[in-house]
């Protein structure tokens, strides 16, 4: 898999598959404790993509998947992970593309869409009203110490429940705890500034993911922005054919 050096030396991998069109280029971020496989491939939004003819980019944030993995919460936070995208967009000589974003890569696709204008169509999933109200992850539901406390915790009986399936996930993949911890430390706590998106918006959300709740509010704070929601949860909403559909379907008519 190819790799790059971001704006900071960190080298980060991704993955491209050429498209037999001429849309603009689809680049995808995963969420947290994920990976482009599970996150993309394995759930068929790859593959969803590619049979549309798009070019399909997918880039493994810093501290997940093939990207390297520091420890030191000072490598993380959105912010950095935005300037990732525009760096993975430099390294590919790309002037403009398709963002898609999923949990922790629709934070970090909301951000860069607002920073970035070669970002001229934004697609996200896995969040809702925790945009609007603390500009990131839904504290309603899991603190950013509660995921970091699970995924370091020696006894199993000390793992928080808010956080436990992020520990399970992690585990599952693979995942560098210790990296892992260090980005839900670094998340944001703050405010996005939506009203910096002025670029076509897709907001796709679980009907039973809890950390998408309201999802009317955040698209209502996005100009124009359209919303479907996609049956289950936060982790199988992305699994549903209807997610990938919806995504084809709105990427394919711009």
């Amino acid at each position: 898999m190819p790799t790059f050096e971001s704006f900071d030396g960190l080298q980060l991998n991704y993955s491209l598959w050429e498209g037999s069109g001429s849309a603009r280029p689809v680049v995808l971020q995963h969420g947290f404790a994920a990976d482009t496989n599970a996150n993309w491939i394995s759930t068929g939004v790859v593959g969803a993509l590619r049979k549309a003819g798009f070019t399909v980019i997918s880039l493994d944030a810093r501290g997940h998947g093939r990207s390297e993995k520091p420890h030191d919460e000072a490598r993380y936070g959105e912010d950095s992970m935005v300037r990732d995208v525009s760096a993975l967009l430099d390294e590919l000589g790309l002037a403009e593309v398709s963002l898609v974003g999923y949990s922790m890569g629709a934070i970090i696709a909301l951000a860069a869409t607002a920073a970035d204008p070669r970002i001229r169509c934004l697609a996200t999933g896995g969040v809702g009203s925790g945009i609007v109200d603390f500009g990131g992850v839904d504290l309603r539901v899991v603190k950013p110490t509660e995921i970091a406390s699970a995924l370091l915790a020696e006894d199993a009986s000390l793992i928080p429940p808010a956080g436990a399936p992020f520990r399970l996930l992690a585990d599952v993949l693979g995942g560098d705890r210790r990296a892992l911890a260090a980005v839900a430390l670094a998340a944001r706590d703050g405010s996005l500034d939506l009203s910096a998106i002025g670029v076509p918006t897709l907001i796709l959300a679980g009907d039973q993911d809890p950390l998408a709740a309201e999802p009317e509010r955040l698209a209502a704070a996005i100009a124009g922005a359209r919303l479907v929601r996609i049956p289950g949860d936060h982790m199988t909403a992305v699994t549903s054919p209807a997610f990938a559909q919806s995504l084809v379907t709105f990427l394919s008519a711009l």
